[in-house]
Protein backbone atom coordinates (compact mmCIF):
# COMPACT_ATOMS: atom_id res chain seq x y z
CA UNK A 1 0.00 0.00 0.00
CA UNK A 2 1.36 3.24 -0.99
CA UNK A 3 2.09 5.82 1.96
CA UNK A 4 1.20 9.85 1.39
CA UNK A 5 3.60 12.22 4.23
CA UNK A 6 3.20 15.14 2.35
CA UNK A 7 0.51 17.78 3.30
CA UNK A 8 0.48 19.49 0.05
CA UNK A 9 -0.75 16.12 -1.32
CA UNK A 10 -4.08 16.34 0.76
CA UNK A 11 -5.60 19.88 1.61
CA UNK A 12 -6.75 20.82 5.17
CA UNK A 13 -10.21 20.37 4.19
CA UNK A 14 -8.99 16.86 3.04
CA UNK A 15 -7.37 15.86 6.28
CA UNK A 16 -10.61 17.43 8.49
CA UNK A 17 -13.07 15.00 6.40
CA UNK A 18 -11.35 11.86 6.85
CA UNK A 19 -10.80 12.71 10.70
CA UNK A 20 -15.30 12.91 10.20
CA UNK A 21 -15.14 9.54 8.22
CA UNK A 22 -12.72 8.38 11.15
CA UNK A 23 -15.23 9.26 13.75
CA UNK A 24 -18.44 7.49 12.10
CA UNK A 25 -16.41 4.37 10.90
CA UNK A 26 -14.80 4.88 7.86
CA UNK A 27 -11.02 5.27 7.00
CA UNK A 28 -10.11 4.30 10.72
CA UNK A 29 -6.59 5.65 11.84
CA UNK A 30 -4.06 3.68 13.53
CA UNK A 31 -0.40 4.26 14.88
CA UNK A 32 2.06 2.98 12.25
CA UNK A 33 5.93 1.99 13.60
CA UNK A 34 8.61 3.32 11.32
CA UNK A 35 12.07 3.47 11.65
CA UNK A 36 13.94 6.38 13.37
CA UNK A 37 15.05 7.81 9.98
CA UNK A 38 11.80 7.63 8.37
CA UNK A 39 11.69 10.37 5.52
CA UNK A 40 8.04 11.23 6.70
CA UNK A 41 9.48 12.95 10.16
CA UNK A 42 11.02 15.66 7.98
CA UNK A 43 7.98 15.87 5.81
CA UNK A 44 6.33 17.08 9.12
CA UNK A 45 4.43 14.04 10.10
CA UNK A 46 3.12 13.67 13.37
CA UNK A 47 5.32 10.79 15.49
CA UNK A 48 5.95 9.69 18.83
CA UNK A 49 9.65 8.11 19.97
CA UNK A 50 8.83 4.72 20.42
CA UNK A 51 12.67 3.22 20.74
CA UNK A 52 15.86 5.46 21.20
CA UNK A 53 16.04 9.34 21.53
CA UNK A 54 15.82 12.17 19.40
CA UNK A 55 19.20 11.97 18.46
CA UNK A 56 19.07 8.21 18.11
CA UNK A 57 16.32 7.58 17.13
CA UNK A 58 15.74 3.65 15.98
CA UNK A 59 11.80 3.21 15.93
CA UNK A 60 8.90 5.72 15.83
CA UNK A 61 5.18 6.22 15.61
CA UNK A 62 3.32 7.77 12.60
CA UNK A 63 -0.83 7.76 12.80
CA UNK A 64 -1.98 7.49 9.23
CA UNK A 65 -5.32 7.54 8.21
CA UNK A 66 -6.01 3.49 6.39
CA UNK A 67 -8.26 4.77 2.73
CA UNK A 68 -8.37 2.23 0.32
CA UNK A 69 -5.72 3.59 -1.94
CA UNK A 70 -2.89 4.55 0.60
CA UNK A 71 -2.32 5.41 4.35
CA UNK A 72 -2.74 9.04 4.45
CA UNK A 73 -0.18 10.32 7.61
CA UNK A 74 -0.79 13.08 9.82
CA UNK A 75 1.12 15.86 10.08
CA UNK A 76 1.55 18.88 11.92
CA UNK A 77 -0.30 21.22 10.01
CA UNK A 78 -3.37 18.74 9.74
CA UNK A 79 -3.32 18.74 13.67
CA UNK A 80 -3.96 22.62 13.61
CA UNK A 81 -7.53 22.05 13.88
CA UNK A 82 -7.79 18.77 14.99
CA UNK A 83 -7.69 17.60 18.76
CA UNK A 84 -4.59 15.60 18.86
CA UNK A 85 -5.60 13.76 22.08
CA UNK A 86 -8.64 12.32 20.81
CA UNK A 87 -7.00 11.32 17.21
CA UNK A 88 -4.29 9.59 19.11
CA UNK A 89 -6.96 8.06 21.49
CA UNK A 90 -9.12 6.43 18.60
CA UNK A 91 -5.81 5.39 16.56
CA UNK A 92 -4.90 3.19 19.63
CA UNK A 93 -8.71 2.34 20.04
CA UNK A 94 -8.69 1.05 16.52
CA UNK A 95 -5.39 -1.01 16.98
CA UNK A 96 -6.75 -2.63 20.03
CA UNK A 97 -9.80 -3.51 18.10
CA UNK A 98 -7.68 -5.05 15.07
CA UNK A 99 -8.09 -8.56 15.36
CA UNK A 100 -4.77 -10.59 14.91
CA UNK A 101 -4.13 -14.14 15.60
CA UNK A 102 -0.95 -16.24 16.64
CA UNK A 103 0.31 -19.58 14.66
CA UNK A 104 2.65 -21.99 15.87
CA UNK A 105 5.24 -23.12 13.86
CA UNK A 106 4.85 -27.03 14.30
CA UNK A 107 8.41 -27.32 11.91
CA UNK A 108 10.02 -25.63 15.30
CA UNK A 109 7.62 -27.91 17.38
CA UNK A 110 5.39 -25.15 17.96
CA UNK A 111 7.95 -23.11 19.77
CA UNK A 112 7.71 -20.09 17.61
CA UNK A 113 4.99 -18.09 16.85
CA UNK A 114 3.78 -16.30 13.92
CA UNK A 115 0.89 -13.17 13.23
CA UNK A 116 1.58 -12.04 9.71
CA UNK A 117 0.06 -10.92 6.61
CA UNK A 118 -2.42 -8.14 7.44
CA UNK A 119 -1.47 -5.12 7.76
CA UNK A 120 -0.94 -4.24 11.35
CA UNK A 121 0.35 -7.48 12.59
CA UNK A 122 3.60 -5.57 13.13
CA UNK A 123 1.75 -2.83 15.37
CA UNK A 124 0.03 -5.25 17.48
CA UNK A 125 2.87 -4.92 19.77
CA UNK A 126 1.78 -2.05 21.62
CA UNK A 127 -1.65 -3.81 22.46
CA UNK A 128 0.01 -5.43 25.99
CA UNK A 129 -3.32 -7.64 25.93
CA UNK A 130 -2.63 -9.40 22.53
CA UNK A 131 1.29 -9.76 23.21
CA UNK A 132 -0.35 -11.92 27.07
CA UNK A 133 -1.37 -14.22 24.06
CA UNK A 134 1.94 -15.05 23.20
CA UNK A 135 3.57 -15.30 26.82
CA UNK A 136 0.52 -17.86 27.83
CA UNK A 137 0.80 -20.11 24.26
CA UNK A 138 4.72 -19.80 24.64
CA UNK A 139 4.03 -20.71 28.34
CA UNK A 140 7.22 -17.97 29.27
CA UNK A 141 7.51 -15.15 31.25
CA UNK A 142 9.80 -13.26 28.91
CA UNK A 143 9.39 -13.25 25.42
CA UNK A 144 11.26 -12.33 22.55
CA UNK A 145 9.50 -10.07 19.50
CA UNK A 146 10.77 -9.90 15.84
CA UNK A 147 9.01 -6.73 13.72
CA UNK A 148 11.56 -6.13 11.37
CA UNK A 149 8.72 -5.53 8.54
CA UNK A 150 5.44 -4.38 8.30
CA UNK A 151 2.69 -7.03 8.42
CA UNK A 152 5.10 -9.33 9.99
CA UNK A 153 5.43 -10.45 13.61
CA UNK A 154 7.35 -13.69 15.49
CA UNK A 155 8.02 -14.56 19.03
CA UNK A 156 9.75 -16.92 20.98
CA UNK A 157 10.81 -17.61 24.75
CA UNK A 158 13.59 -15.71 25.44
CA UNK A 159 14.68 -19.18 27.31
CA UNK A 160 14.56 -21.06 24.72
CA UNK A 161 17.49 -23.65 23.74
CA UNK A 162 20.75 -21.71 21.61
CA UNK A 163 19.95 -23.70 18.49
CA UNK A 164 16.32 -22.81 18.29
CA UNK A 165 16.92 -18.69 19.34
CA UNK A 166 19.91 -19.13 16.56
CA UNK A 167 16.90 -20.46 13.70
CA UNK A 168 14.55 -17.38 15.41
CA UNK A 169 17.43 -15.18 14.85
CA UNK A 170 18.22 -16.07 11.02
CA UNK A 171 14.34 -15.76 10.50
CA UNK A 172 14.46 -12.04 12.02
CA UNK A 173 17.96 -11.62 9.71
CA UNK A 174 15.87 -13.38 6.56
CA UNK A 175 12.83 -11.09 6.39
CA UNK A 176 14.88 -7.57 7.54
CA UNK A 177 16.85 -8.71 4.23
CA UNK A 178 14.02 -9.69 2.22
CA UNK A 179 12.67 -6.32 0.28
CA UNK A 180 10.38 -8.52 -2.30
CA UNK A 181 7.11 -8.35 -0.41
CA UNK A 182 7.72 -5.06 -0.43
CA UNK A 183 6.54 -4.74 3.43
CA UNK A 184 7.96 -1.63 4.55
CA UNK A 185 10.94 -2.18 7.24
CA UNK A 186 10.66 -1.16 10.81
CA UNK A 187 13.41 -2.20 12.61
CA UNK A 188 16.96 -4.83 13.04
CA UNK A 189 15.86 -5.51 16.72
CA UNK A 190 14.40 -8.28 18.86
CA UNK A 191 11.85 -6.55 21.52
CA UNK A 192 12.15 -8.05 25.20
CA UNK A 193 8.47 -8.44 26.62
CA UNK A 194 7.52 -9.39 29.59
CA UNK A 195 3.70 -9.46 30.97
CA UNK A 196 2.66 -8.32 27.35
CA UNK A 197 4.79 -4.83 27.62
CA UNK A 198 7.76 -4.05 26.56
CA UNK A 199 11.30 -3.82 28.84
CA UNK A 200 13.88 -3.83 26.42
CA UNK A 201 15.45 -4.30 22.83
CA UNK A 202 18.45 -6.62 21.65
CA UNK A 203 20.19 -5.25 18.22
CA UNK A 204 20.91 -7.76 15.69
CA UNK A 205 24.39 -6.84 13.66
CA UNK A 206 23.92 -9.77 11.36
Amino acid sequence: MNENVSGSEKSQEEIEKLAQQAESGAHKIYPILKPGDWVGIKAGAVKSNFIGTDDDLKVVIGFGYDTPNDFIFLTHKHLEKLDPDAVLKEAFKNLEEFETEFTALEKLDNKVLTSSGLDFCSERILSSKHMRKAHEMLDAEEILVSIPRRTCMMAVSRHADATLLGTFVNLHVATWEDDSYGNAPISNLLFVLKEGQIVGTIPIDK
